[in-house]
């Protein structure tokens, strides 16, 4: 049995949970599937699972291995395709990261959409609020908020988004409008872990930045209740803008401050260099960067 064999038979097994319903899907006897896995777990030094006389699972490294195994039978079965043909059609899995929050508002509306114009693609998401290491994690596609270092990445600048305080219409009413940066010692501060642990607000003003050292009553692990505090006037929170869009539309919110934000941050739709990108990965890619650069909210 040659490596793309062994690969796809491991696969099928990881999918199953068991090498005798892996024999069944593949056809094969369940000695030949199980020989097949030992062999290969032989060559490569490593133990890829966990057998119990009921159950069959994953080790750490079997893991890894197996999302490398899919994306490369998913490349070789999009190379057969190619040859033949029928390339206008991209197809497979495409993995796609971005924070918790821009995900959910931003990301997933767009890969519905996705859908229906590529049926033959299939989406998984990572959603995390910290920066994922697209090649060690197996992913395809990111949407980073933030400047980005040179590496071995290629990046699409698709809009910006800013940082913003904002307070509900009836706090501001009752406890005034801060006009200068100065003015938030005298005022209830929401925060949200990434904003604490920063533990200060830099503002721009004409005589140089003003560091103010946040103090709060109320912190937050995510932004989502820290807006919802916002929203019952129980202070001013500090965001980026399009986690707010909505509620300044509605009027539940407004920003204030806004003559001393810091400069916008970029917004990037980051993948693997050009000359190595699949046509599934290539119009995940496009279409991303499309809707969002028309994303007035980014702009």
């Amino acid at each position: 049995m040659d490596r793309l064999q062994t690969m796809s038979v491991f696969v099928t097994v990881a999918e199953e949970s068991g090498f005798a319903a892996a024999a069944r899907r593949l056809n094969m006897s369940p000695p030949s599937v199980t020989r097949a896995v030992s062999d290969l777990e032989a060559r490569l030094g490593v133990r890829l699972l966990h057998r119990t006389t009921r159950s069959v699972s994953l080790t750490e490294e079997g893991e890894r291995y197996l999302s490398d195994c899919r994306r490369i039978l998913s490349d070789l079965a999009e190379a057969d395709r190619h040859a033949a043909g029928v390339h206008a059609a991209p197809s497979g899995n495409v993995s796609v990261t971005g924070s918790v929050m821009f995900g959910r508002m931003m990301i997933t509306p767009i890969l519905l959409e996705l859908q229906d114009r590529f049926p033959e693609i299939s989406i998984s998401t990572l959603f995390l609020d910290r920066i994922v290491h697209m090649i060690d994690e197996g992913i395809d596609v990111a949407v980073r908020i933030a400047e980005l270092p040179d590496s071995s990445l290629s990046a699409i600048r698709v809009g910006r988004v800013r940082r913003v305080l904002c307070a509900s219409p009836g706090y501001l009413a009752s406890h005034g409008r801060p006009r200068l940066p100065q003015d938030l010692t005298r005022h209830e501060i929401i925060c949200f872990d990434q904003e604490a642990q920063r533990r200060e607000w830099v503002f721009h003003q004409k005589s140089g930045l003003y560091h103010f050292k946040v103090k709060s009553r109320l912190q937050f692990n995510l932004a989502d209740p820290a807006i919802v505090a916002a929203i019952a006037g129980r202070g001013i929170t500090r965001v980026l803008s399009y986690m707010i869009a909505p509620h300044l539309e509605s009027g539940a919110l407004e920003i204030v401050l806004e003559a001393f934000e810091p400069p916008p941050v970029p917004v990037h739709v980051v993948h693997k260099e050009t000359g190595g990108t699949t046509a599934r990965v290539r119009a995940v890619v496009d279409f991303l960067a499309e809707h969002l650069r028309g994303n007035p909210v980014l702009g």
